[in-house]
């Protein structure tokens, strides 16, 4: 199964420090059951493209949580066995939980498929989002298009083997 874990570019630098992502439990999207039945698609392309989008927003939630990290969302993309993954049935359908899963335990940094992180150009859009966060989470309309502004920058795609450039700058 493919999952996408969301970070900082802080916590992908001490994640290539330790060779693993962890430790657990980690949150993580994938495509669930859920995910499939709120998107209504049978392409996996598309549901994964949603898994990956949800994991973009829990970067941001990261983003939010430390100041001082780099304004780029950061999403690491797995390929784990379905049994390490754990999604919780009771909020299959709560839009703040599609595709929302757990992994149990560290995962090594040798199972990333890849590596997605935002563009410079992003970096202002992001920190704006990050900041206007809490304010959207309570119901302000403008703060949720501002939120929803991050969303507007694709995440780049990067081999695994590209991190250390990744964190480096």
């Amino acid at each position: 199964m493919r999952a996408y874990v969301p970070l900082t570019l802080p916590a992908l630098a001490q994640a290539h420090r330790a060779g693993e992502l962890g430790p657990g439990p980690l949150t993580a999207y994938a495509v669930t059951p859920g995910l499939r039945e709120w998107y209504v698609s049978d392409d996996i392309e598309e549901l994964e493209y949603a898994a990956l989008t949800r994991a973009a927003h829990g970067s941001l939630r990261l983003l939010a949580a430390d100041p001082g990290a780099v304004r780029k969302r950061v999403v690491v993309a797995v390929d784990i066995a379905d049994g390490a993954v754990h999604a919780d049935p009771d909020r299959a359908l709560d839009p703040d939980a599609l595709g929302e899963v757990r992994l149990e335990a560290a995962v090594p940094l040798a199972k990333a498929a890849a590596v997605h992180v935002d563009a410079d150009d992003a970096a202002v859009d992001v920190a704006k989002a990050a900041e206007a966060l809490a304010a959207a989470d309570g119901g302000d309309a403008d703060a949720q298009f501002v939120v929803d502004g991050a969303d507007d920058h694709e995440l780049l795609w990067f081999a695994t083997q590209e991190i250390e450039h990744l964190i480096a700058g």
